[in-house]
């Protein structure tokens, strides 16, 4: 994993994507890709700051604050499996849910699930990393105070 290493600048973040199974690990660098791609594509994001929540991976807007944290990481209750977590007092995972009813899964009110094999429809997962990342930012001018 030392390639790993050196693309991911947060030595304890490399070690969170070390943890996870090597299947999960592979398919969740992929999601860490797609987020960076799509917040470096999408403007007012700003440069995303990667860190650990709950010791998984997870990716803030600390430069601009417009959005919402993203955090990566695999269910307990569901071995193999990967998930895009978002914060559940959002609506977030709701507004997903109506946009990709048969284009993605579900965990309740706080993330997107993937089943090993499964495949990822990143363009789907695009438009809801894009829409977390300007989560805050789309609140306020909406004139909505923002959780």
């Amino acid at each position: 994993m030392a390639d790993m290493h050196a693309t991911i600048p947060d030595a304890a973040v490399a070690r969170a994507f070390d943890a996870f199974a090597p299947s999960a690990r592979k398919r969740l660098l992929a999601i860490r890709t797609l987020i960076h791609t799509v917040a470096t594509a999408t403007d007012g994001v700003g440069e995303i700051q990667e860190t650990l929540k709950w010791g998984e991976p997870a990716y803030l807007t600390t430069q601009t604050r417009s959005g919402s944290t993203i955090r990566l990481g695999c269910p307990k209750s569901q071995p193999g499996h990967c998930a895009v977590y978002f914060n559940c007092n959002t609506t977030l995972v709701d507004t997903f849910r109506s946009l990709f009813p048969n284009e993605l899964r579900f965990e309740g009110n706080r993330a997107i699930v993937f089943a090993p094999g499964e495949r990822i429809d990143t363009r789907a997962l695009a438009v809801c990393v894009k829409a977390a990342l300007t989560y805050r930012r789309d609140k306020r001018r909406a004139g909505r105070p923002a959780p």
